[in-house]
């Protein structure tokens, strides 16, 4: 082959490192924007944390304009337009960045068939009216774990060492709900080896595996009731045991033994059969079943990851509604004036682009949380109805009509509504929450498929218990009120609910 040269004309998208930059913090939770906020503040010298300075978002035209000019004079070559050219970039980038995996969440409106649900936080402050304070949920557990507070009680039993040892083995044992997350002997057969105690020594192995008998004795009278349980009918006959002595206690120990499968298929002839008492005793033991408690660690979990901060916050105002960002989450953050003007003059020393790099991190978290606002406005004012009726009255709303309203693509309003929350009146919700496909009407409209799923709550919660509605049932009553769904659709909706079969709702 003989080599040639060839002159092609072609068109490609080159994304600055500013623009780089501004499009990571977009997509980037509350959690991991105040971690890369650390991250550079340790690395330039130029950035100083100032809580009280105004925030990125409070950050006076002026003085950012400013900034931009000083940018500027420090390196003449930095191109200043590159964010005001972000909009058309990223109208133009289209899909270039993105995987298929992101594709698939934004190309029609969120809508998935593994679509997580109503992601429903309900907040402690969300419903105090117009005050401006935004106050987390309360953890359940306090600041107390399980082994902590199984410890605690522990210290007042005044057990020979030995024996603490081994209860302190079979806490550290225990999973998060309370449960030993190991068979006893392989429990025996690790402490066994750690302590040397060889396969020879029968006796040694055989105290050793009495005192755990003994501990596991000891724990599962510790609180809370049913702790140290291995299976979920030792957790439940736990707690049973601690109730009055009766005829119905009896019959739930018996069927937490033996026949936890029946009870929960509702199997009333088959239990009346086995356990040999009639249905109104069954019911009542049914009764004391339901108030056990089937994770004795969950009230000690450590509930700090669900917690969710919003990043705005929505106010009533009058008659209307206001949206404003939530003051606690956006980062305080200046420029060091000494290290900036000890740099006026030096435009060739390579601190020059340390400078410039903060100014431009400031910008870009600036620019960030306008975009959420914007976003969060426009949601707002197409969802009117859901803050005044809750989710029955949610409308029909996708990526792409938020996009033409505010003038960006629809890449930027998926990486703005993922992992960003609003506190509203009616709750605590994810962005993407508002945002759900269409359903034909009967009447030729259109209804969103997140009210549809806010009225087949309502219609399970009327039913009556003892004939539950089939999906079949809840898709016709649906169509009665003009809405048509199909019924592997509306079991695609009850699932996502964490809505039981009909079988496994009917009571006994």
């Amino acid at each position: 082959m003989k080599p040639t040269l060839q002159v092609r004309l072609s068109q490609h998208l080159a994304l600055t490192p500013q623009l780089q930059q501004s499009i990571r913090l977009l997509q980037l939770s509350t959690l991991e924007l105040h971690q890369e906020v650390e991250q550079m503040l340790e690395a330039n010298p130029f950035l100083d944390s100032d809580e009280d300075a105004p925030s990125a978002y409070d950050l006076p035209a002026e003085r950012a304009n400013a900034g931009e000019r000083e940018a500027a004079a420090a390196d003449p070559g930095a191109e200043t337009g590159d964010l005001a050219a972000g909009g058309e970039a990223l109208a133009e980038l289209g899909d270039a960045d993105f995987g298929a995996t992101e594709r698939e969440d934004w190309e029609n409106g969120t809508e998935r068939d593994d679509f997580d649900g109503i992601a429903e936080t309900p907040s402690a402050a969300a419903g105090q009216g117009d005050d401006d304070e935004f106050e987390g949920r309360e953890r359940a557990g306090g600041d107390t774990s399980l082994a902590e507070h199984l410890r605690r009680q522990a210290l007042g039993m005044r057990l020979p060492p030995e024996d603490a040892a081994a209860l302190e083995v079979l806490i550290d044992s225990l999973d998060g709900d309370g449960y030993l997350a190991d068979p006893l002997e392989e429990i025996a057969e690790r402490l066994a080896e750690l302590l040397g105690i060889g396969e020879d020594d029968a006796d040694a192995r055989e105290d050793l595996a009495a005192r755990l008998r003994c501990a596991l004795h000891w724990l599962q009278h510790l609180d809370p009731p049913g702790v140290g349980a291995r299976t979920l009918a030792e957790c439940l006959e736990l707690q049973l045991r601690l109730q009055p002595q009766g005829p119905a206690r009896a019959v739930a120990i018996a069927i937490v033994r033996e026949h936890l499968e029946l009870l929960a298929r509702r199997d009333m002839k088959r239990l009346v059969a086995v356990t040999g008492a009639d249905e109104d005793l069954i019911r009542d033991a049914q009764a004391l079943i339901r108030g056990c408690e089937p994770k004795p660690g969950r009230p000690f979990a450590d509930a700090e990851s669900n917690v969710v901060v919003p990043d705005v916050i929505v106010q009533r105002s009058g008659r209307g509604l206001k949206v404003v960002l939530n003051p606690d989450v956006m980062p305080r953050l200046r420029i060091n004036e000494v290290y900036a003007q000890a740099m006026r003059g030096r435009r060739g020393s390579g601190l020059a682009g340390r400078l410039q790099e903060a100014r431009w991190f400031v910008k870009n978290i600036h620019q960030r949380f306008d975009t959420i606002l914007r976003v969060s406005q426009a949601i707002v004012e197409r969802q009117k109805a859901f803050f005044s009726h809750g989710a029955i009255a949610m409308k029909p709303l996708v990526l792409r009509e938020i996009a033409d309203e505010l003038g960006l693509h629809e890449s930027t309003i998926s990486r703005v509504t993922t992992a960003k929350y609003m506190a509203t009146p009616q709750g605590t919700f994810e962005l993407k929450h508002f945002f759900g496909s269409s359903l034909a009407t009967e009447a030729g409209g259109n209804a969103s498929s997140t009210a549809v799923r806010a009225l087949i709550q309502q219609l399970v919660v009327s039913e009556d218990p003892a004939r539950p509605l089939s999906d079949s049932q809840l898709s016709q009553m649906l169509e009665e009120q003009g809405i048509q769904v199909a019924r592997r659709t509306v079991a695609k909706y009850r699932e996502a609910l964490k809505i039981a079969p009909a079988a496994l709702r009917k009571t006994l």
